[in-house]
């Protein structure tokens, strides 16, 4: 039976749905050929609060991804964030039971066995563990090894980053995606996976601090010394600015997001060349209205400003700042926003750069923004850990695919089959 080798990823966020599809050849190297997006209307703050509403947007998503790839996509791997999503630094200490030529030396059942005993705490019934994130490791007391196979030691410690989320939170996106004819491969936290598709490993080494600045939330993501140590979000993102536009000025939701993607500015330098002011259509009959867009900058700024401080606050509660040499990287949504790296060098006090995912093949250019980072960074990660999972490269059995030759992909009964799995089960 032959392979089919399709990669998805589904970014599932407060504001947009993104899918991105991608084929891997047999030398294990992929490209996208289908990227999708719909507007999401069933979360808040990354939670799923209509499931119907979701699931909807999820399958629009999903089909513009399959059109343009002209394959059909069965399963997934979806991101998870939000301010569900916790973190916590454990350590696990065994004893080095070495193997059968040496007793001091370090085998991989001792690190797996080390890394069991950091993991072995007791989670409440209302928490699950989502990614597991080895940090260091420690033989007779010598800190900061990487890799402690094959070295002579009688104590080994493990210091790793247990990643939770709410299980309802987890089940319910789940469920969704589910009920929209898909399977989830597995969860990915969102901020990982867009570390995954825009940071460079310099950068990792260097500590740097990953800020997704969503619609509803802004996640954090920090690193050091190649890993991952910390995770924690604000309540607090793009929509917020959005609806700062419409009470202020007192105009639709839906006229002040397109104020702010077409016309907002958070830095006042920004304002010359932009022109002066922006027409609004009036509501109810009335009048258009002409804003200057100095007035839009004074409503974001502040919004924008108050973000950047709570995220300050967060990071600097596990490091200072300073000892990120590699500063901070924009991603999601809000990175687009004129001046953003700008006042985020100001506020942070360290470089800022926009996070677009790095070249893949078969991205167009128009999607390498840093609005896809989770999404690509999604696909990426999906392929490391479908690789890793099955050394030999991805079985049937493992990816949970089937199909040969004769099977169409564009077949109208298989999406037939979806529409009534998603509207009858």
């Amino acid at each position: 039976m032959a392979k089919n080798n399709i990669i998805v990823g589904l970014d599932i966020g407060t504001t947009k749905v993104r899918a991105i599809i991608a084929e891997r050849d047999p030398q294990g190297t992929f490209s996208i050929t289908g990227v999708g997006q719909s507007p999401s209307t069933g979360l808040r703050k990354g939670v799923v609060v209509n499931i119907e509403a979701t699931l909807r947007s999820i399958a629009a998503a999903m089909e513009s991804a399959e059109d343009m790839s002209r394959q059909i996509a069965r399963d997934c791997w979806i991101g998870i964030g939000g301010n569900h999503v916790e973190g916590v630094i454990s350590r696990g200490v065994v004893a080095v039971k070495g193997n059968n030529r040496d007793r001091n030396e370090i085998s991989e059942d001792d690190l797996e066995h080390v890394r069991y005993i950091a993991c072995s705490f007791k989670l409440p019934m209302d928490r699950t563990t989502i990614e597991v994130i080895p940090q260091t490791y420690i033989v007779d007391g010598q800190t900061g090894i990487r890799d402690p196979l094959h070295m002579i030691g009688m104590r080994l410690e493990s210091e790793v980053l247990i990643i939770t989320c709410s299980q309802t939170s987890e089940q319910n996106l789940v469920k969704c995606v589910n009920r929209a004819g898909f399977t989830v491969n597995g969860a990915i936290l969102q901020t990982l996976a867009a570390g995954r598709a825009v940071l460079t490993e310099e950068e990792k080494e260097m500590g740097v601090a990953l800020l997704d600045l969503g619609g509803g939330t802004s996640n954090i993501l920090a690193y050091s010394q190649g890993a991952a140590f910390f995770t924690s979000s604000v309540p607090a993102g793009g929509n917020q600015v959005t609806n700062d536009i419409s009470i202020v000025k007192n105009i639709a939701f839906d006229s002040a997001e397109k104020i702010k993607i077409e016309a907002g500015c958070c830095w006042e330098p920004f304002l010359d060349g932009m022109g002066d002011a922006v027409i609004v259509p009036g509501m109810g009959g009335r009048s258009p209205l002409l804003i200057p867009r100095s007035q839009i900058l004074q409503i974001i700024k502040p919004r924008m400003v108050e973000i950047f401080q709570l995220v300050k606050a967060k990071i600097e509660e596990a490091c200072p700042l300073r000892t990120l040499g590699g500063g901070m990287v924009l991603t999601g949504g809000g990175a687009n926003l004129a001046g953003v790296t700008e006042l985020a060098a100001e506020v942070f006090n360290t470089p800022v750069r926009i996070g677009n995912p790095l070249p893949v093949v078969g991205l167009v250019e128009e999607y390498r923004n840093s609005s896809y980072a989770t999404a690509v960074g999604l696909v990426l990660e999906g392929n490391d850990r479908e690789i890793g999972l099955d050394p030999a490269s991805g079985s049937d059995a493992f990816l949970g695919r089937s199909g040969g030759p004769e099977w169409n992909p564009l077949s109208v009964f298989g999406k037939i089959g979806r529409w009534i799995k998603r509207e009858f089960f």
